[in-house]
């Protein structure tokens, strides 16, 4: 029988072997480094895109701040321009109410009852005046308890005239005005001088 040696053989297949691990070898780490890589840039993408976003909404935020300020201010500016109308209404419908308060003393003021000052005190009046009769100024506190523009009349006192020949008697009555709360702020106006019927 002939001598066959098969060592050659296996070692060439041995190193056939290897090389074919060597390459598979490589080509997973290839694999795995484009896998890798991939997920990489996909990531990246995803957190640029997501940057992105995140810039756009804070700009949007920004103009939203900056309309919402603006909001603000016209908000300030209407309230105000609302308080300035409703001041001119009520200056408005409050004009003729010092004429309207005179006439409507006028007509409860009875004859025989005479004012000598008349001063008001916001939304008050104080009358101070002389009358011939106590009955008369009982007339004078039913008028004004039927008044439609006045109001809650309150009699301070009655006193006697000081000197002896006098046959008036001195008194002091307060009256509230109807409708003049709005005109409370103003200053309080005193007039005074003779009057009656």
């Amino acid at each position: 029988m002939a001598y066959i040696n098969l060592l050659p053989w296996r070692e060439a297949a041995r190193k056939e072997r290897q090389k074919n691990y060597v390459m598979l070898l490589a080509l997973t780490a290839l694999v795995s480094f484009l896998i890798f890589f991939l997920i990489n840039m996909i990531y990246n993408a995803r957190l640029e895109g997501q940057a992105k976003r995140n810039q756009f909404l804070e700009s949007e935020i920004r103009v939203l701040d900056q309309r919402i300020a603006e909001i603000r201010n016209l908000n300030e500016t209407k309230r105000s321009l609302q308080q300035r109308m409703t001041l001119i209404e009520q200056l408005q419908s409050s004009r003729n109410l010092g004429t309207q308060v005179m006439l409507e003393i006028t007509r409860i003021v009875p004859a025989g009852v005479y004012l000598t000052q008349l001063e008001k005190k916001g939304s008050s009046l104080l009358l101070l005046g002389k009358s011939e009769s106590n009955n008369r100024l009982s007339n004078m506190l039913r008028e004004a308890e039927q008044s439609e523009l006045l109001s809650t009349p309150y009699l301070e006192f009655i006193e006697a005239g000081r000197e002896r020949s006098s046959l008036l008697s001195d008194f002091r009555m307060h009256v509230k005005i109807e409708g003049y709360d709005a005109l409370e702020q103003q200053a309080p106006v005193a007039t005074s001088g003779q009057g009656g019927r």
